[in-house]
């Protein structure tokens, strides 16, 4: 199948030029190298992982053990520690939900912050319909976490904190050594919500003191429907299982072992873990370039989150006078989000620009921008370009209708 862009760029040879993909946090592209090593699971080395007794089913373990390794060796963990999943959502849920129905009441308490991810916010919100006592925390206005508030927050009934490492919309790095410090000393468990900063940052459970840490495979250059959870062996975490069935993963997590993508995602781990920093001063290269290039064409624009610790490829820009939903409609030739949630009716304000202080007409003009792997500098020069004069006609077609109300007013 061929997806066909209408209304795209031309190149020098007349083609037509798909839209830049600046979505990177949205999903990653597969990286071919990951393709590569899936690809034999699929058709030649197709055994079922538990299916030890003959030399298909060892064959696909060995690869499941390997690709456990490798994810292991990206966050500083053991391969016994790593749960596989269908994805970080899964992930969130298991590491919240199952460790409050593992714990005794007497500790009971959550703590999470406002700019979370939906699936870990609402994870919380179940559990407080069942009972539990919840704090969401909210953040200062660059986005990360008040280290004194978080503090006053945990008590000796905490049970869990749940902070995400690179934030999703904004792009923010929160402190986790120190929170995992925190957490330590108050005899709380630390869990993270790496979906976004694995194989983008460097991460070390045992330096950081994480009891939990949910990967994601799609969010670096992985597959889809696949994901991970760490869950830390000592000092020992316990999780009630979300699944039952055949006991697979330690009882953790039962259903047979999606081992083609369980390869992918062990192989996008080792490529990050290979390449990260490298990429990273990449990345924050183009991120930079795409921000002074905006910033020369556009006036008034104002960045989300705070300028540094931040994913070296995200920008989050509020564009003046223009709304993000009607940028992105015009915008042809660029690919990116609002990073919002969205419904059949409409798209929404994002809560986390609204959680940063800003008012709800403000969070309507924010637009995430996500550079990556494959996105090269006429890439991005060439979304400079597209946005700009976008924006600037947009905003002209603002001015001349609220010129003509005018003229309408005056004439009645």
């Amino acid at each position: 199948m061929t997806i066909e862009f209408s209304g795209q760029a031309e190149n020098r040879r007349g083609d037509i030029a798909p839209p830049v993909y600046l979505d990177n946090q949205s999903t990653t592209p597969m990286d071919p190298r990951v393709l590569d090593a899936m690809m034999p699971f699929f058709t030649e080395r197709y055994g079922n992982p538990a299916s030890s007794i003959h030399a298909y089913g060892r064959d696909a373990g060995e690869a499941v053990d390997n690709a456990r390794a490798q994810v292991a060796d990206l966050i500083g963990a053991d391969p016994r520690e790593i749960v596989f999943t269908s994805g970080a959502t899964e992930s969130n849920n298991l590491a919240i939900v199952g460790a409050a129905r593992f714990t005794p009441a007497r500790r009971n308490h959550i703590v999470t912050l406002a700019t979370e991810h939906k699936c870990v916010l609402e994870s919380t919100r179940y559990l407080e319909r069942e009972g539990f006592p919840v704090t969401i925390l909210p953040v200062r206005s660059d986005g990360l976490v008040d280290l004194d508030a978080l503090a006053e927050a945990i008590t000796d009934r905490t049970l869990l904190v749940s902070v995400m490492a690179a934030h999703n919309e904004i792009g923010v790095l929160q402190p986790l050594a120190e929170i995992g410090t925190l957490c330590r000393e108050r005899g709380a468990y630390f869990h993270v919500d790496a979906a976004q900063g694995a194989g983008k940052i460097p991460l070390d459970v045992d330096a950081m003191n994480v009891d939990l840490m949910s990967v994601s495979g799609h969010k670096m250059y992985g597959p889809k429907g696949i994901g991970a959870l760490y869950v830390r062996r000592r000092p020992r975490v316990r999780l009630a299982p979300l699944v039952h069935g055949g006991g697979q993963e330690r009882g953790m997590r039962s259903g047979t072992l999606a081992t083609p993508l369980i390869v992918g995602l062990g192989a996008a781990a080792a490529i990050a873990a290979n390449e990260m920093t490298e990429e990273s001063e990449r990345l924050g290269r183009l991120r930079d370039r795409l921000l002074d290039g905006l910033n020369r064409r556009i006036d008034g624009l104002v960045l989300a989150g705070a300028r540094e610790p931040r994913l070296a490829g995200n920008l989050n820009l509020l564009f003046p006078d223009v709304e993000a939903d009607a940028l992105l409609t015009a915008l042809s030739d660029v690919a990116a989000s609002t990073g919002s949630a969205c419904s059949t009716a409409a798209i929404e304000p994002s809560y986390v620009i609204r959680a940063l202080g800003f008012d709800e007409a403000a969070a309507r003009r924010a637009v995430r921008f996500a550079v990556g792997r494959f996105t090269t500098e006429a890439e991005i020069d060439r979304a400079i370009a597209a946005i700009a004069d976008t924006v600037l006609r947009l905003q002209a077609g603002s001015v001349e209708d609220a010129d003509q109300r005018a003229g309408s007013s005056t004439a009645a």
